[in-house]
């Protein structure tokens, strides 16, 4: 009976899949959407949509066929781009891991890993380190996928199954972690002044969730693990995918890797304590608070760079793959080139989510869908089931975490707390439906990034692939996720110091 599930589930995957790449090319389907939110705004516009948010603000639509609208359209067109949240990332991040890839440190490091590390734990260790990697911010979007791709490659496996695996973790886990991370601060700021619209006394510390993010970290490897075992790798087996020509796996090691890997080993340990006392050291450069966080978090993506292009730089010299600045010019140029498709897809995605997000279509759809579930007047629990999955449908048209969270907190933490939850109880709520749907939105930034990893892999691959590769995870994790919840709730477990499951 298992085994005529899961074939019944490979032929909806594959079906997905196939209608999925028949859309057009994914530069052309941004261009297209960015059509279709501009006769959407027009057409909002001539009907007056409109909605008011919490604190009594009209929200209107932001019409892009008006004089204002196309002004707006011609005059950002650059700006879009070039502030684009990942671009400036991945271009970074990449110019280090290109010169550890073309000088032959990733190639060693991966044979000696696959000597030493057990294969059947692969996988869950991909899923762990992604989800982990939210303590960084956004840097493990960039760096975790493409790693994981080659070293899949490496062990005899489908690329696109790490770079699955370690999407997974990276976006569909990203509100759970074993640490307090950059986003429980901002989430219990946002939790608390919606708190106290009705108990201006009441006070959400930034622990309220610990507890059970640390439980879902290990949760949702097992699960992810699964996904992977049983859905994602059995279809991917089918298809033989060729190592692309830059591929890490290919690179030419050098006439000495076991001396490079012994030289950048030594250059990361001098480096990891030479940051480490820069964050410790009161008046060093990353010791104290940014404009946001942790100086040392805003500055990750420049450390990541910094740090694989020592290593990178170290290895090659010392296993003669790098001889002269011409060879590292060369390789920058190299890595420039394999990011040519992921650049161009940027633009087109950059121009779509940015006049979405003008048009406010987005933020009527999230107040729509919040006044209906508010209207149901449901018991408490299954308010909160209807809530996390609100969040996930609101996840597909609104990117911003945070921006979604300032408008739905002050509707339903209150009201959450009428009904006897804690606001910490609806935070941890939030988190879960926030973070599932990520894998699966085009609207998440990043998004465009791992197609771009997959295109390289498989060149055919399309939003179709991406798509069958995720929705396992989305859906595998969305049901457990929020039964790990509910059982938290009916136990009376705290979610964290200081974050209690009810309100009096």
């Amino acid at each position: 009976m298992t085994g005529s599930t899961d074939l019944q589930g490979n032929r909806w995957l594959d079906l997905l899949e196939r209608l999925g790449n028949r859309l057009p090319e994914p530069v052309t389907l941004f261009a297209m959407a960015l059509l279709l939110v501009m006769l959407l705004s027009q057409l909002g516009a001539w009907l007056d949509w409109s909605a008011l948010t919490p604190d009594a603000e009209r929200i209107e639509v932001r019409s892009l066929l008006d004089g204002d609208g196309i002004w707006w359209l011609l005059s950002h067109m650059v700006q879009n781009f070039v502030q684009f949240p990942p671009l400036g990332i991945v271009l970074v991040a990449m110019f280090g891991i290109g010169i550890a890839e073309r000088s032959g440190l990733l190639a060693a490091l991966l044979e000696k890993s696959l000597r030493s590390a057990p294969q059947r734990l692969l996988t869950p260790a991909v899923i762990f380190l992604g989800i982990t990697s939210s303590l960084t911010v956004d840097a493990g979007y960039v760096v975790l996928p493409p790693l994981a791709a080659a070293l899949y490659y490496a062990a005899g496996r489908s690329p696109l199954v790490g770079l699955a695996a370690a999407f997974a973790g990276v976006s569909a886990g990203y509100s759970a972690n074993l640490f307090i991370t950059a986003l429980d601060p901002l989430l219990a700021g946002l939790t608390q002044s919606a708190a106290q619209i009705i108990a201006p006394d009441y006070r959400v510390a930034v622990t309220a969730n610990w507890f059970f993010a640390a439980g879902s970290a290990f949760l949702l490897t097992l699960v992810g693990w699964w996904v992977t075992a049983r859905f994602v790798e059995p279809r991917q087996q089918r298809e033989a995918i060729a190592a692309p020509d830059d591929a890490v796996v290919d690179s030419d090691a050098g006439t000495r890797p076991r001396a490079g890997l012994r030289a950048a080993g030594l250059t990361l340990v001098g480096l990891m304590i030479g940051v480490l006392l820069l964050i410790l050291i009161p008046g060093a450069p990353l010791h104290g608070d940014g404009e946001q966080f942790a100086r040392w978090i805003e500055a990750m993506v420049p450390l990541l760079f910094l740090i694989f292009l020592a290593c990178g730089l170290a290895y090659g010299i010392t296993a003669g793959t790098i001889c002269n600045d011409r060879d590292v010019a060369g390789m920058l140029g190299d890595t420039v080139r394999g990011l040519a498709p992921y650049i161009v897809l940027a633009f087109a995605a950059a121009q779509f989510i940015e006049a979405f997000r003008y048009s406010q279509l987005g933020l009527l759809l999230a107040i729509a869908g919040g006044e209906a579930l508010a209207s149901l007047a449901a018991p408490a629990p299954l308010m909160v089931t209807s809530f996390i999955a609100l969040v996930v449908l609101a996840n597909l048209v609104m990117g911003s975490a945070s921006a979604k969270y300032a408008l739905l907190a002050p509707v339903f933490v209150p009201m959450l707390m009428q009904a006897g939850l804690s606001p910490e109880l609806t935070q941890a709520a939030y988190r879960v439906g926030d973070s599932v749907s990520n894998v699966i939105t085009p609207l998440n930034p990043y998004w465009v990034i791992i197609l771009a990893f997959a295109q390289r892999w498989q060149q055919s691959a399309g939003i179709g692939t991406l798509l069958a590769l995720m929705l396992p995870y989305a859906i595998s994790f969305a049901i457990f996720w929020s039964l790990l919840l509910a059982i938290w709730v009916v136990t009376g477990l705290p979610l964290g110091p200081g974050g209690g499951t009810t309100y009096p």
